[in-house]
């Protein structure tokens, strides 16, 4: 691994002679500005092909988020259970005040009512949680470092950047919000708009504040201590990332209310039990002393296959009256082109490590 990473800085390298480029300056910025929303929205399916235009303030909203999130984890030189909870803070962003997805009569698939309590739906809650965390944030920060291995440990933005990204972060989650609660739900599904009770928003907040000063105070990651208990393969991690990654983005459709025989409170459960199962595991995995790039690559692959095969389960289960012809084909394609670029990238990287 370190000649992979000697290698990809000599590629990367400026000539002391010349000022960088754009792209060297700005290349992995930019590039995870469009990944967080691709592989979220558009590989997963929810922005659809015939819609395509709504990814604009999907990358407003998904990219300068996700993009801002790496920047501060990386400033305060923490490592990924702190993103994993600033992804979480960006999660109650997105369902508790930008669309209050999560506090609003859900509509469109929902054929009635499902695990709302108290104004809230708990289940479909649950999901976007996990679903926005893993697949807007970590993911697609994973992704972007290995692309750009050379600069996995800097800053991406200066202060005028920040600063920059966040004004866009701001217009992009209005936008979302007035295209939402204000014009789809009335002009689409023919509901009257949303006006969350103001206390259901200052929890949001509350809620939002709490994991950002969590994931501050969150120790930074140890050293790792050399230790007899390996890592299990590559192969191995992306399997499990795809086993247990797959029902989880198809699983918006319990949430939805499309299994309604599985009581509410029994979902919650078994959604609580994954997801510690999962984070218990990865945990472990990366505490090896031998974890490294291919096992983070791994873990990229089978979580991205992983969306793009639920997003199929939840083509074929949510109303498939619903879903243009255009939108199934235009998937099958973009998942197969990124299936494929996602083999050849990892080959190219395994073959300029063994060199």
């Amino acid at each position: 691994m370190q000649q992979t990473e000697q290698a990809a800085s000599q590629a990367n390298a400026i000539s002391p002679n010349s000022p960088p480029s754009w792209w060297q300056r700005n290349g992995p910025a930019v590039t995870l500005l469009l990944l967080a929303p691709v592989i979220s929205e558009v590989l997963y399916g929810s922005t659809r092909v015939s819609v395509i235009p709504v990814l604009i303030p999907e990358i407003m909203c998904w990219g300068c988020g996700a993009l801002l999130i790496r920047h501060f984890v990386r400033r305060w030189q923490k490592g990924w259970l702190s993103m994993m909870l600033m992804g979480l803070a960006l999660a109650v962003a997105e369902e508790c005040v930008i669309q209050q997805t999560s506090i609003a009569p859900l509509v469109g698939l929902a054929p009635h009512a499902y695990g709302r309590v108290f104004g809230v739906n708990w289940v479909y809650f649950l999901w976007a949680l996990g679903y926005e965390c893993a697949w807007v944030v970590l993911i697609p920060v994973q992704l972007t470092e290995l692309l750009f291995p050379a600069r996995r440990r800097e800053e991406w933005l200066g202060t005028r950047g920040v600063f920059f990204v966040g004004g866009f972060f701001v217009l992009g989650s209005f936008l979302a919000w007035y295209s939402w609660t204000q014009m789809s739900r009335v002009q689409v599904f023919h509901m009257e708009p949303y006006s969350p009770p103001p206390l259901y928003i200052a929890a949001g907040l509350a809620g939002i504040l709490t994991l950002i000063f969590a994931s501050y105070r969150l120790h930074a990651p140890a050293v790792k201590r050399e230790t007899r208990r390996p890592a299990p393969t590559p192969v191995t991690v992306a399997l499990m990332a795809g086993i247990l990654g797959t029902p989880w983005a198809a699983a918006v459709e319990v949430g939805f209310g499309n299994w309604p025989l599985v009581p509410y409170w029994w979902a919650l459960a078994v959604g609580l039990a994954w997801a510690g199962l999962t984070l218990i595991l990865i945990k472990r995995w990366t505490s090896c002393a031998n974890w490294g790039d291919a096992h983070r690559y791994a873990l990229v692959f089978g979580g991205v296959i992983a969306c793009m095969l639920g997003g199929f389960g939840m083509y074929r289960m949510g109303g498939v009256g619903g879903v243009l012809t255009v939108d199934w084909i235009g998937k099958g394609v973009l998942n197969l082109a990124a299936a494929g670029w996602l083999v050849w990238f990892g080959v190219k990287r395994m073959r300029s490590t063994e060199g």
